[in-house]
């Protein structure tokens, strides 16, 4: 009776995918604290093969080993350059802007300033307020830490998973041969593609729309006379991968080139700018690009993304869209494709008309 119940059980499609797919709800749900790490390891992860695909697909006898070799090379290259000369430029910036600050107070008579904050403020009330900004300050440096630390992680892991891209893949399939549990990594591998695929679709639309953010920051940029224009929109183009938050992210250096620059009138007008981008990305590009790519209307892509941001945060932004789009998928409501799939299926109809006639 039993066996004749997990048989019916394997054998029932839909309540066999459904039953996994609650598991790995709760599986993600439980390792929570991880989702930095596992999240930003899928990402490297699905470039950095996507990326070996693409050369591979131009130059057939290249090694993937070397691909992913010399990718993480220019990385680490790259992140060494960051630090060793973007990031003290930085630092000198803030130190300037500090200096400046302190050397107004001192230079000006501010203290009918202080009589006044006095009047309406208490010294109670200020510590207060000194604490709870000394906490914040806290968190959001472990916090930095934290991504930094998952950060790295996910580029250590992506790596060792690349680097042995043949054999992960190998060793990935031999787990489909098991005759208890091979039902269960295969429906595990059926989501797999599933979510891949919409992941890339999405992946495809936030590229575009980064490129347009980069290229009006540096329209701006260039009439403002800003320095290292360049350097500055490679930094934009960066932060603009992170939906909607890397406008604002790459709000604090452009801020403080332009106060060594024009002083506190460039600053604002950085700040006009990056309010004119944010809106622009969040009611324009977005929802538009991510439509176009997801097959979705706007005003559900849009609503999406709002409550993705509510619930989520800023990784909502990055995974609120994929997700809807695949549960649409396994629904059956809409199918979302990926160019291969797409041109394969163009592919067997054309074929299939051939035959026929």
């Amino acid at each position: 009776m039993e066996a004749s119940l997990w048989n019916r059980f394997k054998n029932n499609i839909h309540l066999r995918r459904a039953t996994v797919l609650v598991m790995i709800i709760l599986a993600l749900y439980y390792v929570r604290a991880m989702m930095n790490t596992i999240l930003l390891s899928f990402i490297f992860t699905y470039l950095i093969v996507h990326l070996v695909r693409f050369v591979q697909g131009k130059f057939k006898h290249v090694s993937d080993k070397l691909i992913v070799a010399l990718t993480y090379l220019l990385i680490v290259v790259l992140l060494y350059f960051a630090l060793r000369y973007y990031v003290p430029v930085l630092v000198k910036q803030v130190t300037k802007m500090t200096k400046s600050v302190i050397n107004y107070y001192q230079t000006n008579d501010v203290g009918w300033l202080m009589t006044q904050l006095h009047k309406y403020v208490s010294e109670k009330t200020i510590s207060s307020q000194v604490k709870s900004s000394l906490t914040a300050l806290t968190a959001a440096l472990k916090g930095f830490g934290s991504v930094t630390m998952s950060f790295v992680m996910a580029l250590v892991l992506s790596f060792f998973y690349t680097i042995e891209l043949k054999e992960m893949q190998i060793f990935s399939q031999s787990f489909l041969k098991s005759d208890l549990f091979g039902w269960l990594f295969e429906d595990i591998a059926y989501f797999g593609r599933k979510f891949t695929n919409t992941f890339g679709v999405v992946l495809e639309a936030q590229f575009l729309i980064a490129v347009c953010n980069t290229a009006l920051t540096i329209v701006c940029l260039a009439i403002m006379k800003m320095p290292q224009i360049f350097a500055l929109g490679l930094m934009v183009f960066i932060c603009s991968l992170v939906p909607v938050a890397g406008v604002i992210i790459s709000m604090i250096p452009l801020s403080l080139v332009a106060y060594t620059v024009g002083g506190i009138q460039d600053v604002t007008y950085i700040l006009i700018m990056i309010a004119v981008l944010h809106t622009l990305e969040t009611y324009i590009l977005n929802p538009k690009f991510m439509s176009s790519k997801t097959e979705l209307p706007i005003f559900y892509t849009f609503v999406v993304l709002l409550f993705g941001e509510h619930f989520f945060g800023t990784w909502g932004l990055i995974v609120s869209v994929p997700i809807f789009t695949f549960f649409l998928d396994i629904l059956g409501v809409k199918n979302i494709n990926s160019k291969q799939e797409k041109l394969q299926e163009a592919r067997k109809r054309i074929e299939h008309k051939r035959l026929e006639k």
